[in-house]
């Protein structure tokens, strides 16, 4: 009975995924939970809401204009005193409604009403999924601190296949427990994490970079923010949203991440490098766009300098911090990570093969080997959100023990 004592309340929507609701439900009430379910009319074309009232135990809020005593304001009594508001499936249109402060009926109406947590849970057709309007309100939802899970990929209803599925069952079961008990273990532990890519220029419009998202830095910012810390994240140039609760420093080129980093180094517990950091950068920039004419017409010869190594820096520096770096790599993978870890004077390095397909740069999943004096831990591919959480629970064992 882990959800003893928990009030959570379940928001359905109108999405064909409405039927799996009932899962969540039955597995809520199973842990103990007191569970209030509340349904969109779209939701009611997919799933009757008498089954819900039976996975239940409570009558299911349907109308915002209920003329029932004992749900008294429906959308009011159906959140009051939540631990845990949860929408799934949430469909496009109630993520856009929540995202603009819409409340045309009860389960949008609740979650203006809501003063506990809220996690939506999308599920639609992967080109609702990927539109720019959905993406730009979970966007929103995010900055004001909502959680949303993320979409899985594989074939849907629709017979299209692409990424908008439901979740699984554990998936979404392990988000509703960290929501509730979120671990705590980095309370009053200062974090400093490096994210995403480096630009390095060559003229106005062209840059030496590589294929780094800034996924797996962010990842263990957001994971980190979660159980306690106090994070800091320095960020190259990325197409992510800038986590809540965080204090992000961007730059764009790796002197300029050299600096910030330096800059604040001596007041952290715990650094982790996981920006793709650019080794070199042209010894001169050009003013004006290179034009492809005269002596450029047959080709241009850059010539490149070294750019500062941020990771030797910091272990050079290295007092009471527990250093970590990345090593992304495309052979030797285990051979180089050692080199690394002895070189920079790192207490690990995160070495991942991003020759491997499905792993690695712009993509949502990864795999990587934890390299440490003691061993090797090997993490196998998952999404870089359950890799995060993974690779802090490396970190903090290893990091007690080394301060023992």
């Amino acid at each position: 009975m882990k959800l003893a004592k928990k009030k959570i309340t379940v928001g359905i929507t109108g999405g064909i995924a409405a039927y799996k609701a009932a899962d969540l439900v039955s597995w809520l009430h199973q842990q103990g939970a007191d569970v209030q379910v509340m349904m969109t009319k779209g939701a009611q074309e997919f799933i009757s809401p008498l089954l819900l009232h039976a996975l239940s135990g409570h009558v299911v809020i349907i109308d915002m204009f209920a003329n029932d005593d004992k749900l008294h304001i429906p959308h009011i009594y159906g959140v009051d005193g939540a631990d845990l508001f949860i929408i799934a499936p949430a469909t496009a249109n109630i993520m856009a409604k929540a995202a603009h402060g819409i409340a045309d009926e009860v389960v949008s109406a609740s979650i203006l009403a809501a003063t506990c947590p809220i996690l939506f849970v999308p599920a639609m057709n992967f080109h609702m999924y990927e539109n720019i309007a959905t993406q730009e309100n979970m966007e929103i939802l995010q900055r004001r601190g909502y959680h949303v899970l993320e979409a899985e990929e594989g074939r849907m209803a629709c017979g299209t296949v692409g990424k908008g599925r439901f979740p699984e069952a554990a998936v979404l079961q392990d988000a509703v427990m960290k929501i509730l008990f979120p671990k705590q273990d980095l309370a009053g532990k200062k974090v400093l994490i490096t994210a995403g890519p480096t630009r390095e220029q060559i003229d106005p419009v062209r840059y030496l970079s590589n294929y780094s998202s800034g996924k797996m830095g962010y990842a263990l910012a957001e994971a980190a923010r979660d159980r306690g810390a106090d994070v800091t994240l320095v960020s190259g140039p990325v197409k992510l949203l800038a986590p809540a609760g965080i204090t992000v420093i961007p730059v764009v080129t790796a002197e300029e991440m050299y600096q910030a980093t330096l800059a604040c180094y001596g007041e952290m517990d715990i650094v982790i490098g996981a920006a793709a950091v650019a080794d070199y950068r042209p010894d001169q920039t050009a003013s004006q766009k290179i034009k492809k004419q005269g002596a450029a017409k047959d080709g241009i010869q850059l010539n490149l300098v070294a750019n500062p190594d941020i990771l030797q820096a910091l272990g050079a520096a290295k007092k009471h911090q527990y250093l970590v770096g990345f090593a992304a790599e495309t052979e030797n993978l285990l051979e180089n990570a050692e080199k690394k870890l002895i070189a920079k004077k790192a207490d690990m390095i995160i070495a991942n093969d991003v020759s491997q397909p499905g792993v690695g740069f712009e993509v949502d999943n990864n795999a990587v080997t934890l390299v440490t004096k003691d061993g090797h831990y090997v993490l196998p591919q998952m999404t870089k959100q359950a890799l995060a959480e993974k690779i802090w629970d490396y970190i903090m064992v290893a990091a007690e023990k080394k301060n023992q």
